[in-house]
C-alpha cells in the first residue's frame, strides 16, 4: 500500500482534507447507499488510520444504521455537500475517504476488492479480475 500526503478541499473551499501517512486498504463498493451517494454504481475510497485524516473547517456529520448492524457517519461540507470522510462504528480507528476529493492526482489508487457486490449494478462495469464479496471480506486471519 502506498504512504500518501495530500490535501485537497471542498467544492467550496470551506473545509480542507489533510491526509498523511500509509493507506491500509482501497477499495470500491456497491452498496446502495453508496451508490446513492455517488450516482454511479459504486464508490470507490481509501481507509487510513483516523490520526492520518485530518479536517479543517466546519463539517455536518450524518449517522444512519447498516444491514450489517454498524452505524455508518458521513462527514460533509454544510455549505456545498462534498463528502470529506466518513466513519464506521465497525472500524473506529479508521476513516474511509472519497478517493474522488483528490481528482487530478490519484493516479496511485488502486482498487483491490468491490464489497457488497450483492447489490452492484451489472450496467457498472469493473474490472473482472477485481475479488467480489457479497458484503463485507471474510476477516483475515
Amino acid at each position: 500500500m502506498p504512504e500518501i500526503e495530500l490535501t485537497a478541499t471542498c467544492d467550496c473551499g470551506a473545509v480542507t482534507l489533510a491526509v498523511q501517512g500509509p493507506v491500509v486498504s482501497m477499495f470500491q463498493c456497491g452498496c446502495q447507499n453508496c451508490q446513492k451517494v455517488s450516482g454511479s454504481g459504486h464508490s470507490s475510497v481509501f481507509l487510513m488510520e483516523s490520526d492520518n485524516v485530518r479536517p479543517t473547517g466546519a463539517t455536518k456529520s450524518f449517522a444512519r444504521p447498516t444491514d450489517s448492524g454498524a452505524v455508518f457517519t458521513r462527514n460533509f461540507c454544510p455549505e456545498c455537500g462534498t463528502t470529506i470522510y466518513a466513519e464506521s462504528s465497525r472500524a473506529p480507528a479508521f476513516r474511509l475517504v472519497p478517493i474522488g476529493l483528490f481528482a487530478g492526482r490519484n493516479d496511485w489508487f488502486a482498487p483491490n476488492q468491490l464489497i457488497f457486490a450483492r447489490s452492484h449494478p451489472a450496467w457498472d462495469l469493473i474490472e473482472a479480475q477485481l475479488p467480489r464479496y457479497q458484503t463485507y471480506r471474510p476477516e483475515q486471519r
